[in-house]
């Protein structure tokens, strides 16, 4: 048996009496002073389960001394004068001090402590039960959240920095760091005036080395008309891969370049640059669909000729030409960037339809697949019929931070982040700025102002010079942030050293996986910093819609540790007929074209045609299909069957056009909220979000 002794502060001891791991008994006894030395008085003890302590003789504690193995929770020179005297030898133990006021014995070794407050150590167990009882108070912390804050405590073994995560006043951001994808060398590439490309690009292009991303797509057949799937980190030169094979087709007289990407911001950007660069021998025109405020300051001022050498346009520019039956011609090169769009709830199927017509339009031209982050690529690049170029590794390090905010204190910390790193300045001579990402475009202005002049928000509704304006003084070093809704995640081309995100949602939906990769991978370019940071900002229990599942801390900690599944849409009844129209105008209604390009799609389609036959919108004649106005006004508009209907139904009840309008509003608005949340939720929980 093992006796502990624990000194007390009123100059009494506690005794503790175990067997192994077991506490047999407890005990407490005084030491009165005699002139032989201190001996022991009001002796008592209680032994198994008892809970009243019975006064003792002294002489059966002495005995219980002479035959265990006493020691000495912390040094008592008195006590140890009382052993002494009765020749009882006292060893030291480490013991966990919360354990032995629950009067149970777990010792101490390099395996099980944790530091707690000045430096005491406690056992893991009592460590998991202050910090639980210490983030009590936020109530709403979900078990995914405690998970992760126990995993931290395992990996730190020190409380008090796990807490500074829930602490942003106290908070370091090594106590906050989740973890680090380390940079990896730069791959052996090859200088561009060794590839087989015309002397014009060359000249034009300013690039003198490949990076690693560009060589192998080269090494994949680039420069010899291979269709390619290229997935790369943010900032690995995705674009320079499409205007290799664009510049050198057109100028080798295959055919002209379209260049695809999703929103019109990114549109202006490529449009700017190619007309930069390769203006003196290749004009570049822009397609980016007609805005809602035709106005002149929400246009881009541009060369708007679809017959350019170089397109430049978003997928429903050009795809509203298909849709209204103008024909793709000449096109030698269709670059596809942000291809993960396919997975886009929204206008994932319209992006899929449009890659399809493109190919039945364009059967001869190559093809040019660009994205950052996608799920399993391998099986998309087969779905899309070409080769896998994929570079995973990033030329600079990023570190991702995970901390627990309530609302109130995400702005402050927020200026505090954005103010600390646009005082760092990198080794190449680039200040930090930030890209916060939030989900509403009021509170992209509300953290803007907070953050005061060095800050400007920047999302969708501000006009285009406004936009630019933004741009320009961010690339300057003028601004060290940037605040923008996540709807603009994949077109914000600003080079930042750190992204913070101030919501995991967009609007009142999460964010997936592929989608936080995405926007997360934007801290840290080659060209301009040493290294990336991510913070995520996670208020505990927060949420923006009641139909969501899951919290926000839990959410965030399910994005670090996600898994992007592979790309594989299915398209409900109302997608596939907005698509099945809009292939039967590329294909002016031949039935087994119709058939043709749907199967060119990478998901999976209804079976509309008997439905848009029994509604009256196609009817068969022969071979075609020839369809009424109403079905080209759903090609052209993109609207689906069940849209068209209700819009029919309206206008048969309405005669005001803002009456009918507001009732589709409502009935969007009831269908989010309704039925789709069950949808969510299962579409959620299978991609590990």
């Amino acid at each position: 048996m093992k006796i502990l002794i624990q000194p007390q502060k009123g100059g009494n001891y506690k005794l503790l009496f175990v067997d192994g791991r077991n506490t047999r008994g407890a005990g407490y006894v005084d030491l009165m002073e005699t002139p032989r030395g201190p001996r022991p008085t009001k002796y008592r003890v209680k032994w198994g389960g008892k809970k009243e302590y019975k006064h003792t003789p002294s002489k059966d504690l002495v005995a219980n001394l002479r035959e265990s193995d006493v020691r000495m929770v912390r040094s008592d020179p008195k006590f140890e004068l009382f052993l002494h005297d009765f020749q009882v030898r006292a060893g030291a133990v480490s013991a966990c001090r919360m354990c032995l006021l629950d009067e149970k014995y777990t010792p101490l070794d390099d395996n099980n402590t944790v530091v707690f407050g000045k430096g005491e150590r406690i056992c893991l167990d009592c460590g998991r039960r202050e910090l639980r009882r210490e983030v009590s108070h936020l109530g709403r912390l979900g078990r995914d959240g405690i998970s992760h804050l126990e995993s931290l405590l395992v990996q730190f073994r020190n409380l008090d920095r796990v807490l500074a995560t829930l602490q942003p006043e106290k908070l370091t951001m090594e106590a906050a760091l989740f973890d680090r994808l380390e940079p990896h060398p730069v791959m052996t590439t090859s200088p561009v005036e060794e590839l087989p490309l015309p002397r014009q690009f060359i000249d034009a292009a300013g690039v003198k080395q490949l990076m690693p991303a560009q060589q192998l797509a080269v090494e994949a057949g680039l420069l010899f008309g291979k269709d390619l799937l290229v997935v790369a980190a943010t900032a690995s030169g995705k674009t320079f891969i499409g205007e290799m094979a664009g510049i050198k087709n057109y100028l080798e007289g295959r055919g002209r370049t379209l260049f695809l990407v999703p929103l019109v911001a990114l549109a202006n950007q490529k449009y700017e640059r190619f007309t930069e660069r390769y203006g003196k021998f290749a004009r570049t025109g822009l397609l980016t669909g007609t805005s809602r405020l035709n106005l002149p300051e929400t246009r881009k001022v541009g060369d708007r000729n679809p017959q350019a050498p170089i397109i430049v346009g978003t997928y429903e520019g050009v795809d509203n030409m298909i849709r209204r039956g103008q024909k793709m011609k000449n096109i030698a090169t269709v670059v596809i960037d942000e291809v993960q769009m396919l997975e886009d709830n929204d206008r994932g199927h319209r992006l899929d339809g449009m890659i399809a017509r493109l190919k039945y339009l364009a059967p001869q031209a190559q093809f040019l697949y660009l994205s950052a982050t996608i799920g399993s690529p391998k099986v998309l690049a087969k779905k899309l019929d070409c080769t896998l170029v994929q570079y995973a590794d990033r030329p600079v390090g990023l570190e991702r931070y995970l901390l627990f905010v309530e609302r109130k204190q995400k702005i402050p910390t927020i200026k505090q982040m954005t103010t600390e790193e646009y005082k760092r300045t990198s080794s190449k001579g680039y200040r930090g700025q930030t890209i916060i990402f939030t989900n509403a475009r009021a509170r992209c202005h509300t953290i803007a102002e907070a953050l005061g002049i060095r800050a400007a928000a920047y999302h969708a509704g501000l006009t285009s010079q406004e936009r630019r304006d933004v741009e320009t003084r961010f690339s300057q070093g003028k601004l060290m942030a940037v605040v923008t809704t996540a709807a603009l995640g994949a077109g914000v081309d600003f080079p930042a050293s750190q992204v913070i995100f101030d919501a995991l949602a967009m609007g009142r939906d999460w964010l997936s996986v592929q989608e936080f990769n995405q926007m997360g991978g934007r801290a840290g370019r080659p060209d301009f910093h040493d290294l990336g940071r991510v913070v995520i900002l996670a208020e505990p229990g927060g949420s923006y819609s009641r139909e969501n599942p899951f919290t926000e801390e839990e959410v965030a900690i399910r994005l670090l540790k996600g898994e992007m599944e592979e790309v594989a849409p299915e398209h409900d009844l109302e997608k596939s007929s907005e698509e099945y129209v809009a292939n039967a105008v590329a294909c002016d209604g031949e039935e087994a074209d119709i058939n043709r390009i749907n199967g060119l799609m990478v998901g999976s389609m209804e079976p509309v045609l008997p439905e848009l036959v029994a509604h009256r919108l196609v009817e068969k004649r022969g071979t075609k299909l020839v369809m009424t106005p109403l079905a080209r006004v759903m090609a052209e508009h993109f609207i689906g069957m069940e849209r068209l209907l209700e819009v029919i139904r309206l206008t048969g009840t309405m005669e005001d056009p803002v009456d009918i309008i507001a009732e589709l509003e409502s009935e969007d608005l009831q269908r989010e909220t309704k039925p789709s949340a069950g949808k969510k939720e299962s579409r959620r929980n299978g991609r590990k979000r």
